[in-house]
Parts: C-alpha cells; structure tokens; sequence
C-alpha cells in the first residue's frame, strides 16, 4: 500500500482521459481558449506525472481564431491500440469533432480529421473484433440530450454505421463525457451527468452490445460529492477508468477544491484519482463513491515522490518550457527566445482582447508565489509591461510599468465584469532591472514591485472573488493563470519563478 494526496493534476486540469501502455500510463486533459491544446502527462505509478508533449501545436492543429473564453477545446479522449496513439475531441469554436493521432506520443501528432457528428465529449471504443466505436452527446432537443453510438474509421474519422441513440442518461441533467469499456465480456458505458458543477456525478450501465441495451447500476452514481456539502472536494465527475498491470482498478476524474468556508473556486477543475474495486459486476469507487484529499492504496510501480510545482525559468535554453502556455494562437513573433532571455513584443493588443500578447502559467495551489524580472527595451504612451493573475480576457488584476503623459508610472489595475479601474505611482526614471510579484492566498492576489530586487513595495490587492468561476457573467470552464505580459511594449523578461510550499 503506498500513500498519495489528491489531486494528482493541480490547477486548471479538467475532463481527464487516461491510457495503459504495459507499464506507462498517459493522460490528457481539456484546454478550452489556451494554446498549445490538449497537454500530455506520463507517470509509471499514476502519481508522478511529468507533462511530455501536447497533441495540438499547429495552427492548422488547432484554430482559435474568434475563440471565445471557455471555447476551444472541450473533453478530450486518449486511447491506444495496435501502436498508435487516438486522441479525438471537439473544437466547439471550429468546426466541431475531430481526431488525431500518432505512433510516437512524444513526436508530433498527425493533422485533423473531421467526424460527422455535432455536440461534445467523444470517445472511441476499440472492440476485439477489430470495429472501432464513436461514444460523445446528441442533443436532440435543447431540453433532451443523449449518448449516440456508431462505428467509425479512427484513422480517417469516417463515420461507418447509421447513428443510434442508446441511452438519455439515467436522469441527471446533460449526460455527456461517454466512455465505453469492454470487461469480461461486457459492455460498460460511463457517463457524466448533472452538469459540471455541484451537482455533478458519474453513472454508469452495462450491457451485451456496444449498442444496448444497458441496464443502470444500482448503486449509481459511482462518484459525486453533490450530497458531501462537507467536503472540500465538490463537482467531481467526467471520469475514465483505467486497470494497471496488477489487476487494480483506477479513475481518474475532474473536480473542484473550494476555497474556505466558500462555495467558490478559483483553481479551475482539477484531475483527482480515485481506487476502484467491483462488487456484483459493477465498479465501486472510493469510499462509497467519494474521493478524498488523501488515500492509502497499492499503487503500480515505484512509491510516489511527488510532482514538483515550484520552479523558475531562466530562459536560457533553446526551447519554450512545456508549462507556458498562450492564449489562443499566438502571434510567434511577438515572442523571441535568444540569448539567455525571452523577448516580449506587443502591439496594440491588451488583456482585454482575444489575443493578448501574454505568457504564462497554471496556479497549482491556493497560497503561491510568482516572481518575474524584465528590462523594458520599448515603451509607448499608455502601453504597459507587467504580470498577471489571469482567468479570462473579463477577469484579471495586473501590476505594471507604464508611460502616462510621458511619464513612467507602476500602476496596479483590474478587470472585473469587464469593468476595468486602476491606480498609478509615480516613477522618476524607468528602471534599469524592474521585478514584479504576486502572492496568492486565499483571500486574494497581493502585487509588489522592487526596483532593485530588494526592497518590495506594495501596488495592490485584488480579491480571490474576482478570479472565481461561480461569479462570471458567462458560463465558464477554466482556471486562473499567472504570467507575463506586454501592451504597446517591448520588454525581456530574465526569469520567471513560482514557488509553492510542497
């Protein structure tokens, strides 16, 4: 029995989709509006994950062009077989589902190939007599959903049988996040249902044909947290399953850490693992269909160490660290790696745009610390060069540098609702070096700036409500992001640096 806490993904990591390689195991989990799309992880004990690749690096991979936030790339699922590598998905923004794939999981994936088939969440199901399934949602009806069933070619996304709705879900709201399973000769299909938020859960049924009929567990749902108000793990669901080389049964799924005493969350939907075992023929998972912040389990492979989540970035190699991500399709030229730093250079776009010339990364916990240095090379009236706690183009505070009426100022703004404020303080000269600095707790994001790396001056603070999905104008699905950024600017940015207590 080995030990581990939960989540296993931290920070904005939703609708997981795990596979079983002999002894590797590999996962991937949704992106929405944020580029590169859909991130890679492997792990040899499902704890240890280390992020390897991205299956959407390409313009002509993944186009979110006009994306809205919380668009782009919803539920992906991941499935091998025969030594290639499936990943099929939905570009809700452009023109819907599709497939990739790729007999090496660390190269580059193929081009896209377009499924026949609207709504969300698909997902493959390879049978062993060589027919490979489409699961994912039909909406009929803005007022009825169901999971739709057909055969399809995973190479080329052609749909080979007439679709068929096999079940509506066995009576919680939205049943979507399909995946079907073939154990000891039946056929299970998993779906999420209730929304992905409080109220979520995960069902399940089996029957004897990838078509039905199915009947519903007894005991479902198998996961939910929507009657365990008193846990701090709330809107679990959308799961997969997966077995290790062992015999032992696993699933992974999303949920939420709420804030204290709060029913808010700023993290986004994080990837939790939960053990499984099976009575009667149906799968149990964890304590009664609860997953907990801490499990003692027998995990495969070697005893967990732990994901590191602090680190700092020098920019001093040849690459982009695979933890920095854009939002939509970056402008590539506005972003230049040489010489020991990274070259930020923006035009007339904002945060408040589409596509905000903005590096940065997922906060993975609570209480976390970014740290940036920049030397400002260009800076026009009104731009400004800063860093950012981010949740979408509506929601952001920032602290900055800026020229106002020729003068150079820190300034400290927000966005909330899209209604936008901030304050300035005066500078007598740009600074030669000039570091910014968010603390995060949970109340909210502190911002400090130090013009000798030393002595740290408050700019301001900006409540953890503003950043929190439960409060925007808009359905929203993501999570909070720290990173750098520029505004009619031109900075180099030396390093970056999050620590997190561990």
């Amino acid at each position: 029995m080995a030990h581990f806490k939960n989540p296993i993904l931290r920070g904005f990591h939703p609708d997981p989709s795990i596979c079983r390689v002999e002894e590797d195991y590999y996962m991937v989990t949704s992106t929405f509006e944020f580029f590169p799309g859909v991130p890679i992880y492997h792990s040899r004990n499902l704890i240890d994950w280390e992020l390897i690749n991205y299956c959407l690096v390409d313009d002509d991979q993944l186009d979110l062009t006009d994306c809205a936030s919380s668009g782009g790339i919803y539920a992906p699922t991941l499935r091998y077989h025969d030594g290639v590598f499936y990943m099929i998905t939905t570009n809700v923004t452009h023109k819907g589902n599709f497939i990739v794939h790729t007999k090496d999981i660390y190269g580059k994936w193929s081009k896209p190939f377009w499924v026949d088939q609207k709504d969300i969440d698909p997902s493959l199901f390879f049978d062993d007599d060589g027919k490979v399934y489409f699961t994912g949602n039909n909406s009929l009806t803005p007022q009825k959903q169901g999971i739709v069933v057909f055969e399809i070619d995973p190479m080329t996304g052609e749909r080979l049988s007439e679709k068929k709705i096999v079940t509506y879900g066995t009576g919680g709201k939205t049943p979507e996040g399909s995946h079907m399973y073939k154990i000891n000769g039946t056929y299970y299909l998993m779906l999420a249902e209730g929304g992905t938020e409080y109220g979520h859960m995960e069902t399940i049924m089996r029957g004897d044909s990838p078509y039905g009929p199915f009947t519903e567990c007894p005991h479902n749902p198998i996961l939910s947290h929507k009657d365990y108000m008193g846990s701090q793990i709330q809107a679990t669901g959308h799961a997969d399953l997966v077995e290790d080389q062992n015999g032992n049964w696993w699933m992974v799924s999303l949920g939420i850490r709420k804030l204290p005493k709060v029913m808010l969350h700023n993290l986004g939907r994080e990837t939790f693992l939960t053990p499984v075992v099976w009575k009667d023929g149906w799968p149990v998972a964890g304590d009664h269909g609860r997953t907990e912040l801490e499990w003692e389990a027998p995990l495969p492979g070697e005893a967990p160490k732990g994901m590191k989540l602090s680190f700092t970035d020098h920019f001093d190699g040849d690459k982009m660290d695979l933890r920095w991500n854009f939002v939509r399709n970056p402008k590539r030229d506005h972003y230049v790696l040489q010489d020991g730093k990274l070259s930020l250079r923006a035009g007339e776009e904002t945060l408040q745009d589409h596509h905000p010339t903005l590096l940065c990364v997922r906060q993975q916990e609570f209480e976390e610390t970014a740290q940036t240095t920049v030397s400002c090379k260009r800076l026009e009236e009104g731009g400004k060069i800063g860093l950012t706690a981010y949740y979408n183009k509506d929601y952001h505070y920032e602290v900055y540098l800026t020229k106002r009426d020729g003068d150079c100022r820190i300034g400290y703004g927000w966005t909330v609702h899209a209604m936008e404020a901030e304050r300035e303080i005066f500078l007598a000269s740009v600074p030669e070096v000039l570091s910014f600095r968010v603390k995060a707790d949970t109340r909210g994001y502190t911002f400090s700036y130090s013009t000798d790396g030393k002595i740290w001056t408050e700019a301001g603070f900006g409540a953890v409500a503003g950043l929190c999905k439960e409060g925007t104008m808009t359905m929203t699905f993501t999570g909070t992001y720290l990173g750098v950024f520029t505004s009619r600017a031109e900075a180099d940015v030396t390093s970056f640096s999050v620590e997190i207590d561990e």
